[in-house]
């Protein structure tokens, strides 16, 4: 290993010490983006309900058509309007194509918006282009607050999509990009732990206020990400790539503290820039190049695996596991138990990323998830087929568990961490964009089909479906996914290209 690639604490003995402490600060600061963007996807799930009517019932004026009975003890005695499946007062309400409109149009937002998103950071930075996200952030949130029927929160969903695609792209590139080698894997997770955060939170205060006050509330992320983000450097990769020395320097230090030898860091930098500068950035050069085309298939690979591992089919049987575990927890609590466990294992993913390693938290991630998923194929085939596994009511709740713990410790975060990682500095941007692009299809796809297959195939065999992905996905984790811990660009770019490291 040449000296000037080694580990960065080694080549700093001779010199002082890095601090950690400001790159954590800053990778906190990126990431309340996906706390903003976690708001937006777990909004619909306590809001949605609010905004439906009454199943197979015509409300004229409050009053059921067809003479069923209403529960409206939470109405006036006076009311007339639109009631809700919930029995409560609403200003109005969504039909069956609306309310399928506002759930989908997030993910076409988020696919359009990935990759001019990651352009934009290779023009203007990283830190405005995550500064920019406010604005339709905010923008969603004030269509959605101020929404008086389906076309504005129809609007507000495709800003919101907007807002949360270029979220995936912009943070974990700056948050890759200011992180040392020792601590890139822990920061990297950050992105989806935020995440996770921001689902819990909605779950939380959306399971006992207004979807409006949820909104309400849910709008202040994006200020407190403006008002956080905006004292935070530039990363010092992009201030080199535009011959800005001595701010990248001066970003640098204030990154790794005053006592940090940066000599040996910079010139790795500067060397990757220099590279970079020498390479045509088009996508057909990407294609062509060995070590960037591994890149992209490595980076779409695990996104693919991410969608396919029946993340959302487990989520959408959350309540059905409960009962069969005959459990009286009423579906919000069991939301927020899932939400609590997701959130505790994506922590623990990103303290364990950097000793572990990434490969073995992907290959725990397939293997467990494949398992879980083949046993709930199998209790829920034997429901159906009228057994009683009343006695065995635990086990698909046991597997739940350990499926979320698994997602959240692999699939989940380490995709969006490995994106800064995997692409060099010169596709870093078109390739984080198109991944993003492709996770935003297939989770357009998956949680359209997914009801689909799941009329016409059972609950069942949707979970083995998934789990043969699962084999194929340890497989591919297995040949192709190279181990990044501990390794520079550079490093990671020669074992792509088939070199020795």
């Amino acid at each position: 290993m040449d000296k000037p690639t080694m580990h960065m604490l080694d080549v700093q003995e001779k010199g002082g010490q890095t601090r950690k402490t400001n790159q954590y600060i800053a990778a906190v600061a990126a990431a309340i983006g996906a706390v903003a963007g976690g708001t937006i996807l777990a909004w619909t799930s306590p809001a949605l309900p609010q905004l439906e009517p009454f199943k197979n019932v015509t409300i004229v004026n409050g009053t059921a058509a067809n003479g069923t009975a209403l529960n409206t003890t939470a109405l006036p005695g006076n009311y007339s309007g639109y009631i809700n499946s919930l029995g409560q007062p609403a200003d109005f309400l969504l039909d069956t194509k609306d309310s399928s409109l506002v759930s989908s149009i997030l993910a076409i937002g988020a696919a359009i918006s990935a990759l001019p998103v990651g352009m934009l950071a290779n023009k203007v930075g990283r830190r405005p282009t995550v500064l920019m996200l406010s604005v339709p952030f905010l923008l969603n949130w004030l269509l959605t607050i101020f929404a008086n029927g389906a076309g504005m929160l129809i609007a507000a969903r495709f800003f919101a999509g907007l807002a949360t695609g270029g979220a995936c792209v912009a943070a974990p590139m700056y948050i890759g990009e200011i992180a040392e080698t020792s601590i890139r894997g822990s920061l990297g997770a950050f992105f989806q732990l935020f995440l996770t955060v921001g689902i819990l939170f909605t779950f939380v205060v959306g399971g006992w206020t207004h979807w409006r006050t949820l909104s309400i509330i849910s709008a202040v992320f994006p200020v407190f990400l403006v008002a956080v983000f905006w004292w935070m450097p530039e990363t010092p990769q992009y201030l080199l790539g535009k011959n800005r020395r001595r701010d990248a320097e001066k970003s640098l230090r204030w990154l790794r503290g005053p006592d940090a030898d940066l000599t040996a860091e910079l010139e790795d930098m500067q060397k990757d820039v220099d590279e970079a500068a020498r390479q045509r950035a088009g996508m057909l050069s990407m294609l062509t190049n060995r070590a960037s085309r591994m890149a992209l298939i490595c980076g779409l690979g695990l996104m693919f695996f991410q969608q396919f591992s029946g993340i959302n089919a487990v989520i959408f049987y959350t309540n059905n596991i409960f009962q069969s575990a005959g459990s009286n927890i009423p579906p919000v609590i069991a939301t927020i138990i899932v939400g609590v466990v997701q959130t505790i294992a994506t922590y623990l993913s990103s303290v364990f990323v950097d000793k572990a390693g990434r490969r073995i938290l992907l290959l725990q991630s397939t293997t467990i998830m494949g398992i879980c998923l083949i046993i709930l194929g199998i209790y829920f085939k034997l429901q159906k087929d009228a057994y009683n596994v009343s006695a065995v009511g635990w086990i698909p709740l046991v597997c739940l568990i350990l499926f979320i713990i698994s997602f959240s410790m692999g699939f989940g975060p380490i995709p969006w961490m490995m994106m800064a990682e995997l692409f060099p500095v010169e596709f870093r941007g078109a390739a984080t964009g198109v991944t993003v692009i492709v996770n935003w299809m297939l989770v357009f796809v998956v949680t359209l089909c997914f009801p689909i297959m799941k009329d016409a195939i059972g609950i069942y065999s949707c979970f083995w479906f998934f789990a043969v992905f699962m084999v194929i996905g340890t497989v591919f984790v297995f040949f192709l996914i190279p181990e990044t811990k501990g390794k520079t660009v550079s490093q990671i770019q020669a074992i792509l290209a088939g070199k020795k490291a």
